[in-house]
């Protein structure tokens, strides 16, 4: 059995490298394609070397562009590889340009689909992630869901009454995490060992409006006076940052490679921050999570109290910041599946195709 998997930036191929080796040890061969969709530095020789990730065997070399104008790029490029590759199943991951463009070739060729984080809403139709996430779905004959509220979604758009394929597997956002902390590095800039604030802020409903950015920039700054605050700043709000003259006083890092925020998700003591991903990561570590959005798609973090959402309501997120730091946050019912997702994915990649 051939499976073709699309991948599009970084996050995607750390998720993928575990799904790939459950993959291998069920017998079956993959065919991984990178879009290029979002160009990283830190995507390197080194990169697949310390993680161990198998390198594409297409890189398709597509980034830049209007979201048309990219999503039209890589499903002509991508076609062409499925007519070369003719793969029993096509994998796509989460919510990205580079995973709706795999799924609509796969759909138009007609071939198998499988969509990894599946079921996944913040219903706020202004996200393209959320354009993406829901017209994978629709095309989908395979469903991967994360969670039970993953799969609740679904039935609640009527994919009970479709004929697909809906499981409950797990987060491979955990297995990555899990089996990647071991290899963990400290960062050569950061001096405090533990117990600090991780802040990551970095989304476009953030950055683009300067009250919301103002607001959480002073919240960070009050906090820094008495709990230190680390923050891997990214290059859109620092420049959102110097555009709006703001003064950020707290401890500023580079943007980190994944094993390097692990090691801050492991040794910190709470995290704020408006990446989906990073609310996660810090469950996965067992740390609190404030986060500075309005919705998340992760609402079950919300449901356990793991995570509080805060917008950007300044007072809100230092008192919650307060409140909740150095608590351990509990993961008794394995909530994102104990980091067994993988092995599920690729069990039921192979009995699909029985």
């Amino acid at each position: 059995m051939k499976i073709l998997t699309i991948v599009g930036a970084r996050p995607q191929f750390i998720k993928a490298s575990v799904v790939s080796a459950a993959i291998q040890q069920k017998g079956m061969s993959e065919v991984i394609v990178h879009t290029g969709q979002h160009f990283d530095s830190n995507m390197s020789d080194i990169f697949f070397g310390q993680l161990g990730i198998p390198e594409p065997q297409y890189n398709l070399n597509i980034s830049g562009g209007s979201h048309g104008a990219m999503t039209g790029a890589m499903l002509t490029e991508i076609e062409r590889v499925m007519l070369m590759e003719k793969p029993d199943q096509v994998l796509v991951y989460g919510d990205t340009n580079s995973t709706l463009a795999g799924a609509l070739a796969a759909s138009k060729l007609h071939i198998s689909l499988a969509h990894v984080e599946a079921g996944l809403r913040s219903y706020n139709m202004k996200m393209p992630e959320e354009i993406n996430r829901i017209l994978t779905d629709q095309l989908s004959n395979i469903l991967l869901c994360p969670t039970s509220q993953a799969i609740e979604n679904l039935r609640s758009e009527g994919f009970d009454n479709k004929n697909v394929q809906i499981h409950q597997v797990g987060d491979v956002m955990q297995d990555s995490a899990l089996f990647y902390a071991e290899r963990s590095t400290k960062p050569e800039s950061v001096s405090i060992e533990e117990r600090f604030i991780l802040a990551t802020i970095h989304r476009a409903e953030n950055t683009d409006d300067p009250d919301r950015l103002k607001s959480i920039i002073d919240a960070l700054n009050q906090l820094h006076t008495f709990i230190p605050v680390i923050m891997p700043l990214h290059p859109r709000t620092e420049a959102a940052i110097k555009a709006l003259d703001l003064v950020l006083n707290v401890e500023v890092i580079p943007p980190q490679g994944y094993l390097e925020m692990l090691w801050l998700l492991d040794h910190c003591g709470i995290v704020v921050t408006d990446s989906g991903g990073v609310q996660k990561e810090a469950f996965f570590f067992n740390k609190p999570c404030v986060t500075a959005r309005d919705q998340t798609e992760w609402v079950e973090l919300i449901d356990t109290d793991a995570n509080v959402l805060v917008g950007a309501d300044g007072n809100k997120l230092i008192n919650e910041v307060k409140a909740r730091y150095s608590q351990r946050v509990n993961d008794a019912n394995e909530l994102y599946g104990g980091g067994k997702a993988s092995q599920r994915i690729a069990q039921l990649l192979l009995e699909s195709n029985v």
